[in-house]
């Protein structure tokens, strides 16, 4: 009995916490990171990344612009020059998305992904686009209605509604998930606080809650419990230090500075 009740506490909580309005951050904030791979058994620095959002009017209404971007240090660029784009325009108070959008130049390689949201309708217009040689512009387009369940998000508005979630209130263990829409494929991506931890960060010692991260059927992920992530128990739950293992190696995101932080 005590077992199901815990359980079911769990269960009603995380339940609970999704329907929370953003109190973590607002527009101004500006997070930057140093992400590194393991070479040859060296964690290396090999890109900066940031984490940044800014207000957006329109005719009817004002949008959070939440815009990621990574970017390879000088020194790898003739090795495997990246210049990525991730960006989601939301409400600032539910941090529903209303536009997506994805541009990634790696190594020569580029894709642009975007997507229009109708929530109504339970619709996502998108837009792929890829280089070719085929067609007298370069690229090659394709377009396509995507039909997607009312909590579906991109990764981008994902990673910063998981700020927006009082964590504090729910036990040990205790896990959640969310409907992500990546390459035009529904994903689910899942979370489980694992313990309250205290590290040492470029911007101090925090307390964080450390979280394992997972997303069913995709291999780009591998191993169990090898995915963390640690947010600042505050208010703000900032994304302070990520470990991550992918079919390829492994890497550190861990964060340089934090400025205009909401709490």
């Amino acid at each position: 009995m005590k077992f199901k009740l815990t359980v079911l506490l769990a269960l009603v909580t995380f339940s609970f916490l999704q329907a929370q309005d953003n109190k973590a951050f607002k527009a101004g904030e500006k997070l930057t990171f140093a992400a590194s791979y393991n070479m040859s058994g060296i964690l290396t620095d090999i890109a900066e990344v940031k984490m940044e959002t800014s207000e957006m009017k329109t005719s009817t209404a004002t949008l959070l612009h939440l815009k990621c971007t990574a970017t390879t240090y000088s020194d790898f660029d003739s090795y495997f020059k990246i210049r990525d784009l991730y960006e989601s325009y939301v409400n600032p108070r539910t941090v529903t998305p209303y536009l997506y959008n994805r541009e990634i130049n790696e190594g020569g390689y580029y894709k642009f992904v975007k997507y229009k949201y109708n929530h109504k309708a339970n619709l996502v217009e998108s837009l792929i686009r890829k280089k070719t040689k085929k067609t007298k512009t370069g690229f090659w387009d394709q377009n396509n209605n995507v039909k997607i369940n009312g909590n579906t998000r991109d990764i981008v508005s994902t990673i910063y509604k998981i700020r927006t979630l009082d964590i504090n209130k729910a036990p040990i263990g205790a896990s959640d998930s969310f409907t992500v829409l990546f390459d035009n494929k529904m994903t689910k991506l899942s979370f489980t606080l694992l313990a309250k931890e205290t590290i040492n960060t470029a911007i101090g010692k925090k307390e964080c809650y450390k979280l394992a991260i997972s997303v069913a059927g995709n291999n780009f992920l591998k191993g169990n419990n090898a995915n963390l992530l640690w947010l600042t128990a505050d208010d703000n739950k900032i994304p302070v230090y990520a470990k991550f293992k992918i079919a390829v190696g492994s890497g550190e995101l861990k964060i340089k500075s934090a400025t205009g932080l909401k709490n």
